[in-house]
C-alpha cells in the first residue's frame, strides 16, 4: 500500500536527519560556519551570532537519500527532487558567500533572482510537456487551461514563494514548522488524489522537516540556513506544480505570503513616507518588538498554518 509507503518514506528521513545531525552539528562549529547576524536585526538576535547554519544540507541529504530509497518504484518523484536539489544549490552557494567569505548578504539580488528564474522555467517547461499545461482553482472549483501563459505565470509564482519561505526563516523553529506542516497537508493531498509519487516526496519533506525541529526548535542550536529555505521553497510549490495546485498550496502557504507582503509593504510604504507600517520587517520580528516571546511567535504562526490548511481542505471539498 503506498499510504505505507508514506509513513516509511517519512520515518525514514526523520531518522537520517535525527542521526546524522548531531555528527554534522560539531563539523560545522569546527569549520567555523556560524550564522552572521546582521546589524538591523532584533538585538536580541545577537546572541545567535556564531550557531552553526548551513544545516539545511543534511535536510537535502535526508531528502535525496529518501528519494532514491523509493525512486525505482515511484519514477515521478524525481522532477521535483531535481528542483528541489537545484535551489538548495542556489542556498549553499548563498551560504556560503556569507559565512565563509564573509559577506554577510551573501548573493546580490539579481543574481539570485535570475538563477531561481532559470531553475523554475527549466522544471516548469519539462512539466508542461508531461502533464500539460492546466491548473486547479479551488475557489471555483475548477481545471482551467493557462496554455502560453503557464511557464511564465508560473515561475514568477515560484519564485515568489521560494523567497516568502526563506524570509519565514527568522525564528527558531518557525520555517521548519510550518514547511512540515505544509508539507504533511500536501501528502494527505496526494493521497486523496491517488498520487503516489508526491504522497512520498512530500512525506521525505515531514520527515525530515520534523527531525530538523529536534534541533531547531527554541532555542536553536544549528539553522538550516539559505541552503535549507530556499530548497524547502522549491520542494513545496514543486509539489504543488505536479498536483496541479500552485493556488491551493499559496493558500496553504499564506503564512509564508504574509510574511512575504509585509516586507513588500515595508519596503514600499519607506520609499514613499520615510516612515514604516511595521517595527520591523518580515513580520515575525514585529512581533518580537512587540514584546513577544520568540517561542509564542512561532507557535502562533504554526496555528495560522493549520487553520489555513484547514480553509484549503474546505474550498477544494475533499471526499473523504
Amino acid at each position: 500500500m503506498f499510504d505505507i509507503d508514506t509513513i516509511l518514506a517519512t520515518i525514514i528521513s526523520f531518522l537520517i536527519v535525527l542521526i546524522v545531525m548531531p555528527f554534522v552539528i560539531p563539523f560545522l562549529k569546527y569549520l567555523k560556519f556560524g550564522q552572521v547576524v546582521r546589524d538591523d536585526g532584533p538585538k536580541t538576535h545577537r546572541k545567535k551570532s556564531g550557531t552553526p547554519t548551513m544545516g539545511g544540507l543534511v535536510i537535502g541529504l535526508s531528502i535525496i537519500i529518501t528519494s532514491l530509497i523509493f525512486y525505482k518504484k515511484y519514477p515521478a518523484i524525481g522532477a521535483p527532487l531535481i528542483a528541489t536539489v537545484a535551489f538548495g544549490l542556489i542556498g549553499f552557494i548563498d551560504d556560503f558567500i556569507k559565512v565563509v567569505l564573509k559577506r554577510s548578504l551573501g548573493l546580490r539580488a539579481r543574481e539570485k533572482l535570475v538563477l531561481q528564474f532559470l531553475i523554475s522555467i527549466t522544471f516548469l517547461y519539462v512539466i508542461q510537456k508531461h502533464l500539460g499545461s492546466d491548473v486547479y482553482l479551488p475557489i471555483v472549483n475548477r481545471y482551467i487551461d493557462l496554455k502560453w501563459a503557464y511557464v511564465p505565470v508560473m515561475s514568477v509564482l515560484m519564485v515568489f514563494t521560494v523567497n516568502a519561505v526563506n524570509l519565514t526563516d527568522g525564528l527558531d523553529g518557525l520555517a521548519s514548522g510550518v514547511t512540515m506542516i505544509v508539507s504533511l497537508f500536501l501528502a494527505i493531498i496526494s493521497i486523496f488524489s491517488k498520487n503516489h509519487d508526491m504522497a512520498i516526496f512530500s512525506g521525505t519533506i515531514v520527515g525530515s522537516c520534523m527531525g530538523f525541529l529536534r534541533y531547531n526548535a527554541y532555542p536553536a542550536v544549528v539553522f538550516m540556513g539559505d541552503t535549507g529555505s530556499l530548497m524547502l521553497g522549491g520542494s513545496i510549490f514543486a509539489i504543488a506544480v505536479v498536483l496541479k495546485q500552485p493556488v491551493l498550496v499559496l493558500i496553504v502557504g499564506g503564512l509564508y505570503i504574509i510574511e512575504a507582503i509585509s516586507v513588500i509593504l515595508q519596503v514600499i510604504y519607506f520609499k514613499l513616507t520615510k516612515k514604516r507600517i511595521f517595527r520591523m520587517a518580515p513580520l515575525h520580528h514585529h512581533f518580537e518588538l512587540l514584546g513577544w516571546d520568540e517561542a509564542k511567535v512561532v507557535v502562533v504562526f504554526w496555528i495560522f498554518t493549520i487553520l489555513f490548511c484547514l480553509l484549503a481542505l474546505a474550498m477544494i471539498q475533499l471526499k473523504i
